[in-house]
């Protein structure tokens, strides 16, 4: 029996007490990386998010509507043309601002479209801003190294699920308004981490009417297409 007592004291005692603190350790990890992993994709669903609203409010400026097809999407990105308001020269050059005003008493008629062509072939000396329609893929995103037009169409960390977007005309006070809406569930974006607590996260969400996931603009209702993160 004392044999066993010290086998028990010494040996089994320690493991089950080890064993014991990790266990209460990870249970209370497990939270803790979830909660950051969860944050970590938040933040590149957002801005992918962010991305997709961006392209639909510069379609519709062009189309009148806004698009559930991302394929039109991304023919719109690579190949389409949108109207931009360029500002030419600085107001705060006046030796630029005086020749403009030159050149416009000389010619009434002048129009700012004559003073871009004159622009165009080397007449740099002018202030002005003019409408002209350029490529939206010199447009949109010219700055950002990490746009890939490739990946909006997809749920990131989902395993290459489509993001799931709508796109309707709705009567609002008797005036036809285009909406549009993007969302990610978290069932697919939180995809890998651990399940009960993604199911906990919906459960939170849906207790307070909310979507579960992110979600960008509305079908049902308009919201100056606005993310249900803002």
């Amino acid at each position: 029996m004392d044999i066993l007592k010290k086998v028990f004291t010494y040996l089994i005692l320690p493991v089950a007490i080890i064993a014991l603190v990790y266990a209460i350790v990870t249970s209370i990890q497990k939270p803790v990386k979830f909660n950051k992993a969860t944050e970590a994709r938040r933040t590149v669903a957002i801005q992918r998010l962010k991305d997709i609203r961006t392209l639909e409010v510069a379609y519709k400026s062009v189309n009148g509507r806004f698009t559930a097809d991302i394929d039109s999407l991304a023919m719109f990105y690579n190949n389409g043309k949108m109207d931009v308001i360029m500002q030419i020269g600085s107001n705060d050059d006046s030796l630029a601002v005086a020749n403009t005003e030159k050149i416009k008493k000389a010619n009434r008629k002048i129009t700012n479209e004559d003073l871009y062509k004159m622009w165009k072939n080397g007449e740099k000396n002018l202030v002005f801003s003019t409408r002209t329609s350029v490529p939206v893929k010199d447009t949109l995103f010219a700055s950002r190294r990490d746009f890939c037009m490739d990946s909006l169409r997809y749920i990131p960390f989902s395993g290459k699920e489509p993001i799931e977007m709508e796109a309707v005309v709705k009567q609002v006070s008797g005036v036809n308004v285009p909406l549009f809406e993007a969302r990610m569930p978290y069932k697919k974006l939180l995809k890998g981490l651990d399940n009960q607590l993604r199911i906990n996260l919906d459960a939170e969400q849906d207790a307070k009417g909310m979507y579960k996931g992110l979600q960008v603009g509305s079908v049902t209702t308009p919201n100056n297409n606005a993310g249900n993160w803002e």
